[in-house]
């Protein structure tokens, strides 16, 4: 059991995420103590607590602190259970008998895209992501299409050096940079596509689904076969599937009463 004196520290921690949750931009050490009437020495104490925990994230060439991605793990595991899975079902069900291909809903747990929800046509396509399966979340259209809406100090704190980027056909992003070009590409386009980045042979697209807060809870993808010749991918971006999967994740995103930032 805790010490009754460690009730105080506890709210104060807590006092300090909830203030970083509320900023747009990370913020000083500083800062934090003024806004919240703290010590110094107390709130860079607390600052480093969280930050071990993965609740907060130092940024040491701008002196600033923001979110971690344990926070964003607990924000979006309230609505990433049964209540997202029950209306989500549907909904992709819905999906898949519109246009015959493979639905999934995906959701980022830690930098892992984790498929929570599949629904298959009557003539499956074969090799498909299995519910539990979890990928790097920077291959999948469905990872990217979280991760486009994060904010940029989050995206860097999950992929934080050249060994993070996983490669499993040769395609895909393979350094921050390259990800965050990608990402920029999908904000501007509406939809993350992926073209063989996880599996030769296959494609998807996949649409951001927006929590109360307006950040991305999850994403609802379709995977359809296609191959391009050679080791390049073709650059197609896939309009007519992304209009069907934009639809379901815009009515999910209404359902569990989101809205995008």
């Amino acid at each position: 059991m805790g010490r009754s004196s460690d009730v105080p520290a506890l709210r104060r921690g807590l006092a300090v995420l909830r203030l970083l949750a509320a900023k747009a931009e990370p913020v000083t050490a500083a800062a934090v103590a003024r806004e919240l009437g703290l010590p110094r020495s107390t709130t860079y104490h607390l600052l480093s607590e969280l930050v071990a925990a993965g609740f907060a994230t130092h940024l040491p060439d701008q002196r600033r602190y923001g979110l971690g991605v344990a926070a964003f793990e607990v924000g979006s595991a309230y609505l990433r259970h049964d209540p997202l899975e029950a209306l989500a079902r549907p909904l992709l069900r819905e999906l898949t008998a519109r246009v015959e291909l493979t639905a999934h809903l995906g959701v980022l747990h830690g930098a892992e895209t984790l498929y929570l929800v599949r629904e298959q046509p009557k003539w499956p396509l074969g090799l498909v992501t299995e519910i539990g399966v979890r990928l790097p979340a920077h291959l999948p259209a469905s990872g990217r299409a979280i991760l486009a809406h994060l904010p940029s100090p989050q995206v860097r704190a999950l992929f934080p050096r050249a060994g993070s980027f996983v490669r499993r056909t040769g395609r895909g992003p393979s350094d921050l940079p390259g990800l965050r070009r990608l990402l920029a590409a999908q904000r501007r386009r509406g939809w993350a596509v992926e073209d063989g980045y996880v599996t030769e042979g296959f494609a998807s697209v996949a649409a951001p689904v927006f929590g109360p807060t307006g950040t991305p809870i999850a994403a609802v993808s379709v995977t359809f076969r296609h191959e391009c010749d050679g080791e390049r991918e073709c650059g197609q971006d896939w309009p007519e599937q992304a209009a069907e999967v934009r639809a379901s994740a815009a009515e999910l995103t209404a359902r569990v009463g989101g809205h995008a930032a």
